[in-house]
């Protein structure tokens, strides 16, 4: 969340601000006028303005079937920084494992890996094992088969489903050994929510998370208890992918990612998960210098588990106007159940005194889910960074919804009503920040929570706050598996 956030990044909205009150040396992005640098790119243009065309072409009517390969225009693959060795890999040899990631209660080395196509059924996180990792070479292979071998300055689409597999635990291996001088990964434990006995289906596991924007948490979002040296991407984005390795997520929603083509895409899309990206068309990250590009929303599903039956990317409205936030809504069909279900992600308007733009934006969206979800008859889950407490209009709106929707985190506190005290913990020159402003919506007529990731305790997180050494963002992420209820009509 980026509570101070420059008021140029409203600029839209707006009507005296334009290219003539814009600084020349503001940034845009936009695929096909993106290009290749050395180690440090930077996407330069006198108006930072023209990053608007992006929204043009990624419109909110735009829909995709499961037909088309392509969810949305591509953007440049920037091969001399994408799956750079000693970026993402540091050491290639063994390191001991940081710590025991599972949950349930399963130590370090009972952990298996289980992330692409044919998920097992064990839901341990994967350990590092002992093996040496063959993912240097295969990640070798992604270089030299790349664009740059063809003198091509950037991509439309990638070939990363030509690539070879990779095997999440050797991932996880050469995350862990890059990470092996920082202190051990945080214990979490999932929290049993079932109230009848279990399904016979496996459950879809839904992860949560703003990871934080790396060019925020560099230049903008001045958490001052945070050493500089804990937020080095080249250590900071291993701390995410761990994350994302030990809790095995099904379907990934993420918020501020401005390293989605050369990080995430290529890396989760060869663990078996089908990637899209919606940036902002007002990034604030394009005012920093040496900017990847802009944030926005990323959803990942894993293509052995879900058929994707449409995907739309909206830009949200408020008050009629056009805004800064956006959100991506997909249809899938469970290969296991045959059943259809919605899932959206989504990250709103940040700052104090933006109630009421927040609350607008949440209609709008609402508006949209429920003409993709035909009012209630598909099962909905929507994935977010809300920037709103529980007390905020935007929060009502949602839990009072024709959708019949529930945050899942409320089912952890002890009359099921409350939401967790906090989701993000930081510390910045204004002062301490600890609020709640992350959830899982979902229809509570038609699925289940069976069980939930518990937060860090205050104690775990430490007097600095996050981000951390430990923890690579200013939220938690939140992990929820669903199933579906065998008479979901009962409820509606």
């Amino acid at each position: 969340m980026l509570e101070e956030e420059p008021a140029a990044a409203a600029g839209e909205l707006t009507p005296l601000s334009g290219p003539s009150s814009l600084p020349h040396s503001a940034a845009f992005w936009c695929p096909r006028l993106a290009f290749l640098g050395g180690s440090g790119i930077m996407y330069q243009s006198p108006a930072r303005s023209l990053c608007s065309a992006l929204s043009t072409l990624c419109c909110a009517s735009c829909t995709t079937t499961s037909s088309s390969s392509l969810l949305l225009l591509r953007s440049p693959v920037l091969v001399k920084r994408a799956l750079s060795l000693p970026a993402l890999l540091g050491s290639s040899s063994s390191a001991s494992p940081r710590c025991g990631c599972c949950h349930q209660g399963a130590s370090a080395g009972q952990c298996s890996a289980a992330v692409g196509p044919g998920v097992a059924s064990s839901r341990e996180a994967c350990s590092m094992g002992n093996s040496t990792s063959r993912l240097y070479s295969t990640l070798a292979k992604t270089l030299n088969s790349s664009a740059a071998a063809q003198h091509r300055e950037y991509l439309e689409q990638s070939d990363s489903e030509q690539l070879d597999p990779i095997d999440p635990k050797d991932l996880l291996q050469e995350c862990q050994a890059v990470l092996q001088k920082r202190p051990p990964r945080l214990q979490r434990d999932f929290v049993d929510l079932r109230a009848d006995s279990a399904s016979s289906h496996h459950p879809i596991r839904v992860m949560q998370w703003n990871i934080l924007a790396q060019a925020l948490g560099e230049g903008k979002d001045n958490f001052v208890q945070c050493p500089v040296e804990a937020l080095k991407w080249e250590e900071r984005k291993c701390l995410i992918l761990e994350e994302i390795l030990a809790y095995q997520p099904d379907i990934l929603c993420l918020q501020e990612v401005d390293h989605f083509f050369d990080t995430f895409q290529p890396l989760l899309s060869r663990l078996g998960y089908q990637c899209t990206f919606f940036p902002k068309p007002w990034s604030p990250c394009l005012d920093v210098e040496h900017n990847n590009g802009p944030d926005g929303c990323a959803l990942f599903f894993l293509k052995g588990r879900f058929t994707l039956i449409s995907s739309v990317n909206i830009r949200l409205t408020a008050m009629k106007l056009k805004t800064n936030q956006v959100a991506i809504a997909q249809t899938l069909r469970c290969t296991e159940t045959g059943k259809l279900f919605c899932i959206a992600v989504t990250h709103l308007k940040a700052r104090t005194g933006w109630e009421r733009f927040r609350s607008a934006q949440g209609c709008d969206l609402l508006q949209n889910l429920k003409n993709i979800t035909q009012g209630a008859e598909i099962p909905l889950i929507i994935c977010g960074d809300f920037n709103a407490e529980p007390t905020e209009e935007v929060y009502k709106e949602f839990s009072n919804s024709s959708l019949n929707l529930n945050s899942a985190y409320k089912l952890l506190s002890a009359d099921g009503q409350s939401e967790p005290p906090y989701t993000t913990w930081k510390i910045r020159p204004s002062g301490e920040c600890r609020h709640t402003l992350d959830y899982i919506w979902y229809s509570q007529h038609a699925l289940n929570v069976n069980s939930a990731l518990g937060l860090l305790t205050e104690e775990q997180i430490g007097p600095n706050r996050l981000p951390s050494f430990n923890y690579p963002s200013d939220h938690l992420s939140l992990v929820c598996d669903f199933s579906f209820n065998q008479d979901p009509d009962r409820l509606l």
